[in-house]
Formats: structure tokens, C-alpha cells, sequence
């Protein structure tokens, strides 16, 4: 979410992993009341997938029964906050508040995080030394995704901790690409293979169709 934070975010204990404005505390103990046994219920909020370039999320009361031992408890004026194992590090520094707009009703979550436009790659399995396990990732994940755009991505080799790759097809010379390479390929590699710590775009941009570089 994009919207500015509009209240004063609620003190918590150091293992929280979401902070809340006070204001959506309120509004949150609030709706709870009207629950049957409302005291006992705790606040899960999950990552459940993607919409668009933002993740999409779900907030459900839960009881006791439901909290899974894996879960990330704390308390806050009475309210236990759950997040899943699973959704931890995609809502580590997120914000739990009300919309800007007050007609918007409902809450909002402000996530400085965003998902891979280029998909999950955490299922992968990546073998071999560190050039062939880029490779892998570009085979695997990365140019299925480009060919939808009618681009690839080439690795043109690896220096000390810098992988270095080419753009081709529809993504040389494209004013995005640049865009894509930042938050698709550079952020995939890096996730997949902690060695490499930067990536860099070799491509001659000034010879594709719709170049940028000039």
C-alpha cells in the first residue's frame, strides 16, 4: 500500500513482526467484541498470494485452538497478533492501519515489501557451481516468465560476487527493462544464490527495437 500512515504506531514487544496505528488497535478490539468469546481470540494476519505488484493479504479472528505452534505470537492492550512462519520475512516492517481515505473503511496493510514480479522461487532447487545454478534459475524461473513479453535473460558471466547478464528479444531496448532487471532478475538471483551480491545489465540497449540508450 502506497497511502501515507496516518496514526502513531502502537509501542510493541521486539519479536512483533507487523506494527499497528492506534487507531486500527481501536478499530480492531472493536469488531472482536462483537465475536462469541471474543477474549480468547487472536488477530492472524497471512500472506495469501499476489494482486498485481502488491501481495494480497487475509485477516481472520482465530481461538487458541487454531494458533499453530510455528506461528509468530505477541500482545498488544490485550490482542494476540499472529503472522504464519511463511509470511514473516514478507511482512517484517509492514503496517497494520486505516486508510488515508476515511470513506474507504476497512484497514489497510503499508508493505515497504514486494513480490518478485518474476514469481517464487523458493521451490527451486539449484545445483552445481555458481554459474550453472544462474543458469538454472534463468532456464527455470526467469525466462518463462520474460517470454511472456517476448524477452530472455543471458548470463554472460560471474566476477567474485557480481553475476552479469544480457537482455534480449522484446526486453532489449525497452524503456522497462531496466525496471525488470532491478526487481525481477536481480532480486531473484540474489535470493537464490547468496554469493552473488549484484547483478548487472551488459545489454546494448542502444541496438534494440525501441532503444533508450543513446
Amino acid at each position: 500500500m502506497s497511502e501515507t500512515a496516518t496514526e502513531q504506531i502502537v509501542h510493541q514487544p521486539d519479536n512483533a513482526v507487523i506494527g499497528v496505528s492506534a487507531e486500527a488497535l481501536t478499530m480492531v478490539i472493536e469488531v472482536r467484541a462483537n465475536e462469541d468469546h471474543a477474549d480468547t481470540l487472536g488477530l492472524r494476519i497471512s500472506i495469501t498470494g499476489t494482486a498485481g505488484v502488491d501481495y494480497a493479504y487475509d485477516l481472520a479472528f482465530v481461538g487458541p485452538d487454531e494458533f499453530a505452534d510455528d506461528d509468530r505470537k505477541w500482545e498488544i492492550e490485550g490482542l494476540t497478533i499472529l503472522v504464519p512462519e511463511e509470511s514473516v520475512d514478507r511482512l517484517t516492517g509492514a503496517t497494520l492501519d486505516m486508510p488515508a481515505n476515511a470513506t474507504q473503511g476497512g484497514l489497510v496493510i503499508r508493505n515497504p515489501n514486494r513480490p518478485n514480479p518474476l514469481g517464487d522461487i523458493t521451490d527451486l532447487e539449484l545445483t552445481g557451481e555458481i554459474p550453472e545454478r544462474i543458469e538454472q534459475l534463468l532456464e527455470q524461473r526467469i525466462n518463462p516468465a520474460l517470454a511472456s513479453h517476448g524477452g530472455f535473460a543471458t548470463l554472460v558471466g560471474v566476477k567474485e560476487s557480481t553475476a552479469y547478464v544480457t537482455m534480449g528479444g522484446g526486453c532489449q531496448g525497452c524503456s522497462m527493462s531496466q525496471a525488470t532487471l532491478t526487481e525481477g532478475i536481480q532480486k531473484a538471483i540474489v535470493e537464490a544464490i547468496p554469493e552473488i551480491t549484484g547483478v548487472v545489465d551488459s545489454t546494448d540497449h542502444s541496438s534494440g527495437d525501441n532503444p533508450f540508450y543513446t
